[in-house]
């Protein structure tokens, strides 16, 4: 297997993080904090619009989520409580019900990546900031089965 940081569209191939959709974030992160024998974390708002700068499908956006963090290893476990307005969570909890949304990757250059996913035929769905860095999600579900979240670290 090829450990090149020029590998695929990406520039790498190790996955952060799978996030889940929940319909009770406090019901489901006692079960994974029992599952995996450790302490159940503490929710958080993701940021309001004026600071998350939340755009879903191309316009501005009041969507906010209850987050909850696992770390296990090298892989993060994310549960996302969506609120009622439109958004990538929102969408999946109406259509799909609770479940696997997407796999994360920590990328670097986040526009062009954006754009070249969008070239490949994989469209932005939703991005916004978060305290440290910005995210995007990328309709990558009819050929992966599920969104691809990029992660742009200000710190790496």
């Amino acid at each position: 297997m090829s450990t090149s940081s020029e590998t695929g569209l990406l520039g790498t191939q190790v996955v952060t993080q799978i996030g889940f959709i929940v319909k009770d974030i406090e019901q489901v992160s006692a079960a994974y904090a029992e599952f995996l024998g450790v302490e159940k974390p503490k929710w958080f708002w993701t940021d309001p619009a004026e600071i998350a700068q939340t755009e879903y499908k191309g316009d501005s956006c009041p969507a906010r989520a209850k987050l909850a963090f696992f770390d296990c290893g090298q892989l993060q476990i994310e549960l996302i409580e969506p609120d009622e307005h439109p958004s990538v969570w929102r969408d999946f909890l109406n259509e799909h019900g609770e479940g696997p949304h997407h796999i994360a990757f920590v990328i670097k250059g986040m526009k062009e990546k954006v754009l070249q996913l969008d070239g490949k035929g994989f469209p932005l769905l939703q991005k916004g900031e978060y305290t440290g860095g910005r995210y995007a999600y990328m309709d990558t579900s009819k050929e992966l089965k599920v969104l691809v979240e990029l992660l742009e670290n200000d710190s790496d």
